[in-house]
């Protein structure tokens, strides 16, 4: 699968237009930054320290894509004046293995962009590019999970279709509470 691919999800009355491309080396830099967060911190499985990481972070998505079972897509909004693009977010398919009917998605957002419709918006993108891409190879439905406690999480899938589904067990250390499944059938 070619890593050139660019989504884009429209601008809004009250935010800037997001595009989605695959995660660069460029990008560690604003990793690091915004992996001070402490809720994103609490929220992502993965570390999130030192641009060590962040470099290996970075490669291991550009694995995902070479190998085509995981695609990676960081999200920009677009400026609206002069500004340079700002990372806003992260979203994610995985788990996609030709004539599987399911693939699972997730998602971040950084501190200075939650409550902006960038998570939905970005969703939605990568929903769309999902069902195009792979429904041919027999991708049926794309599921969501979040803990519990992330309401936030649960409004994202909701407001996009993604129809909840059953409560899963904790699984710790990764999944210490219980999480909704969320599951959105192509069209």
């Amino acid at each position: 699968m070619n890593a050139t691919i660019l989504l884009k999800a429209p601008a809004t009355p009250t935010a800037p237009a997001l595009l989605l491309r695959p995660w660069h080396v460029d990008d560690v830099a604003e990793l690091v930054e915004v992996g001070r967060d402490p809720e994103l911190r609490r929220r992502v499985n993965v570390p999130m320290d030192g641009e060590a990481e962040r470099i290996a972070w970075v490669a291991a998505q550009q694995e995902g894509w070479a190998a085509g079972v995981r695609f990676s897509f960081a999200v920009f909004e677009e400026p609206f004046d002069a500004q340079p693009r700002r990372l806003a977010g992260s979203v994610v398919l995985k788990e996609v293995v030709s004539g599987k009917p399911a693939a699972e998605v997730g998602y971040w957002t950084v501190a200075v962009a939650r409550g902006r419709g960038v998570a939905p918006r970005a969703l939605e993108a990568l929903t769309a590019w999902a069902f195009d891409t792979f429904g041919a190879e027999g991708l049926e439905r794309v599921e969501l999970l979040h803990q519990v406690d992330n309401p936030a999480s649960c409004r994202v899938a909701e407001k996009r279709g993604y129809v909840f589904d059953t409560i899963l067990p904790a699984a710790p250390p990764g999944y210490p509470l219980d999480g909704h499944l969320h599951v959105r059938a192509r069209a």
